[in-house]
């Protein structure tokens, strides 16, 4: 790429920034105070912003073969706003440490770091919690301490978080037996970015994308409390809702899902691993994963995943009901490059139809 190209970069996601960046993230979340052993909120309380569906969500669909070359091109045709000078809080997939698509690839990381740094947005934290693995195991596996130090990003391990850092969420409308703890930091976080991985998931959520990447989200015990609430969640014959439901929780204002490599079988951690060769973004999850799972089908997947229509399948359904995002694929707008990348939507119209 022309040494020149970054900063041509930077330029347009300033001047997207500039736009509309102060209406996107009112201070509802941070008004949440109270101690979490004192306190229960409603999923839709803690949310940063109203989920109201929108009229038509844009999902850029990009062709590249190189994860970063890919992310700076989907993010110069995505333009996302409301960053400049927002805190970030930057969601990988850290189920386990390895490779992509198990897990967020470093330099995808890397180069959302660099390109956040250049569009002049504020404090950055990157955090996670684990299913398969030790979560600070898995990060250091991934480098993201030393990205961490390299860029002056905060980084967390929420397993390793106080009492006081988790905050509960009321069952009241859910699936959940008590509610589900969620992570502070993200809810005090002024813009928070979801990156995911293209896979499916062998036990019990079918496919793992930018809905079930927010799982990670969520404690599994909360010091003083000895309650499993992953142990509810992979329990329960109502999993698929329960993942939706979570993310009621908070609003992203990006989603970037990484398809270059994708599991077709299997997952979280391992399973059968094709080239797709394709970055998503946009910032309504139930788009990102409708798309996603054309995507999924267009390889060949598993039963799960590839029955009946898209938008019958849990995760999606729920979410729509949920108002999380669009309800019908005429909601959604494809900005491409390329005749590449444009041949692929041709493909998965028909799928999502």
């Amino acid at each position: 790429m022309p040494s020149d190209r970054p900063l041509q970069r930077r330029q347009v996601l300033r001047l997207a920034t500039l736009a509309t960046g102060a209406s996107l993230f009112p201070s509802a979340c941070r008004a949440i105070n109270s101690t979490v052993a004192d306190n229960k909120v409603t999923a839709q309380s803690a949310s940063s912003s109203p989920l109201n569906p929108p009229q038509i969500s844009k999902v850029v669909l990009v062709y590249n073969e190189d994860r970063s070359a890919g992310t700076r091109q989907a993010l110069d045709l995505l333009q996302p706003t409301g960053l400049k000078g927002k805190t970030v809080f930057l969601k990988p997939n850290y189920n386990t440490g390895d490779p992509a698509p198990a897990a967020t690839d470093s330099q995808l990381l890397e180069t959302l770091i660099q390109e956040f740094q250049g569009a002049q947005v504020g404090e950055m934290t990157i955090g996670d919690r684990s299913g398969m693995a030790d979560t600070r195991q898995a990060m250091e596996q991934k480098g993201v301490f030393q990205l961490g130090e390299k860029y002056g990003v905060k980084t967390l391990v929420f397993d390793e978080m106080e009492a006081e850092k988790w905050q509960y969420i009321s069952a009241e409308g859910t699936h959940w037996q008590k509610g589900f703890a969620f992570a502070r930091p993200i809810l005090d976080s002024e813009a928070i970015v979801n990156t995911c991985c293209l896979k499916t998931h062998q036990y019990g959520g079918h496919f793992t994308l930018s809905l079930k990447n927010s799982v990670g989200m969520v404690a599994k015990y909360v010091p003083g409390d000895s309650f499993n609430y992953m142990g509810d969640l992979h329990s329960s014959a109502h999993q698929r809702l329960m993942i939706a439901e979570i993310n009621q929780a908070y609003k992203p204002s990006l989603v970037l899902l990484d398809g270059v490599e994708a599991f077709v079988n299997g997952g979280p951690a391992s399973g059968k691993k094709v080239r797709s060769n394709v970055i998503l973004a946009g910032v309504d999850r139930v788009a990102i994963d409708v798309v996603a799972i054309a995507l999924l089908r267009l390889l060949g997947t598993t039963n799960q995943v590839s029955n009946g229509s898209i938008w019958e399948l849990e995760q999606i359904q729920r979410a729509v009901e949920l108002g999380l995002g669009i309800g019908q694929s005429e909601q959604i707008e494809f900005i491409t490059p390329d005749a590449k990348s444009r041949g692929i939507v041709d493909q998965i119209r028909p799928l999502i139809t």
